[in-house]
């Protein structure tokens, strides 16, 4: 079972949180100043050239601000959006009758459109380029192509695995965004944003950490914030950084932004492995977790984090990794060293 502070599968109430505190703007959006920059400039030279905006793929892990940014382009072009997702659409059909209920202009935001079944991002293909798709009515000797004009539209795409995406479909994309993950300053200025939208009052000491703990991820930050202000109004405590460090213990959060997983995970192939390496399916026997579990939610951060390598022999755990874990002998020296 996966934490559900840091599972990308968010509830509907986790989801309706989360949109109340995204910004509508691209001057209100912190963060991501190379990318804001770029589409500030591809938004405005549309409305200057009166034309939709070039189709737009943002790429980059889950919570950093895909959904967000695809919104606040709507707004930005004053122009509706139709939210979809790659899962969604499992068939032509499916796509065809998105694509043909648009009205002239309009945003259509596909999340990951990694997902979507092949035969519609075939059907996609001619759809960006010429604004019209070509429908196959009959079968056999009597099948017959309709050939269906669109409304100019933007499609904004969204995906946390751009090299699962086809290369024909890639390219036809006028502008691709990379998402990184946020510096502790940017999350700060997040936190504090989001600490005034909830009334919360908390010091900079304690966003500070809240930011640290937060593994780069506005998502996170603003959930782990939403933790500490439970825990406050539970405990009448106070908003100072013992507060905030004792809600984030109760929450399994530790100094690394490391959770139950994260750390089961680390500690199993430290100790029980003796720092590894040891094959993914054996890793995630011995925690009694999924291995795309492990893979897409636990490794990338660990990695990134320098906790834990992969190599062809299976997952090691670094110098960094061996000390987070506490593995050592009582020579001192590191297992698996």
């Amino acid at each position: 079972m996966t934490d559900p502070l840091t599972d990308p599968a968010a509830t509907p109430d986790e989801l309706a949180f989360e949109g109340a505190l995204r910004p509508t703007s691209l001057a209100e959006f912190v963060g991501q100043p190379k990318v804001r920059g770029q589409l500030e400039v591809l938004l405005q030279a549309a409305r200057l050239q009166d034309r939709t905006p070039d189709h737009i793929l943002l790429a980059g892990p889950p919570g950093l601000g895909k959904t967000t940014l695809a919104t606040i382009i709507g707004a930005e072009t004053g122009r509706p959006i139709r939210y979809s997702s790659g899962p969604a659409i499992q068939h032509a059909g499916d796509l065809a009758a998105v694509l043909s209920a648009l009205v002239p202009g309009e945003v259509l935001f596909v999340d990951e459109i990694h997902r979507m079944a092949r035969s519609a991002e075939e059907m996609l293909y001619l759809a960006m380029e010429d604004f019209r798709i070509d429908i196959m009515v009959g079968k056999g000797a009597g099948a017959a192509s309709i050939p269906l004009e669109l409304a100019p539209f933007t499609l904004v795409g969204a995906t946390t695995r751009s090299g699962m995406l086809p290369a024909p479909l890639r390219d036809r994309f006028g502008f691709t965004a990379h998402l990184e993950f946020y510096e502790p300053d940017d999350l700060e200025r997040v936190l504090a944003r989001s600490a005034r939208l909830l009334d919360v009052d908390i010091e900079r000491a304690a966003l500070a950490e809240l930011a640290r703990r937060s593994r780069g991820t506005p998502r996170i930050a603003n959930r782990l914030l939403r933790r500490v202000r439970d825990w406050l109004l539970v405990h009448a405590g106070s908003s100072d950084l013992d507060g905030v460090r004792a809600a984030l213990e109760l929450y399994d959060v530790d100094e690394a932004g490391l959770d139950r997983i994260d750390r089961a995970v680390l500690h199993a192939i430290a100790h029980r492995f003796r720092g590894g390496p040891v094959g993914l399916s054996t890793l995630a026997a011995a925690i009694g977790e999924e291995t795309d579990t492990i893979e897409s939610v636990v490794e990338p951060f660990l990695v990134r984090e320098g906790l834990i390598g992969r190599t062809p022999r299976g997952r090691v755990a670094t110098l960094a990794g061996m000390r987070h874990a506490g593995a050592q002998h009582l020579d001192g020296t590191l297992d698996g060293v």
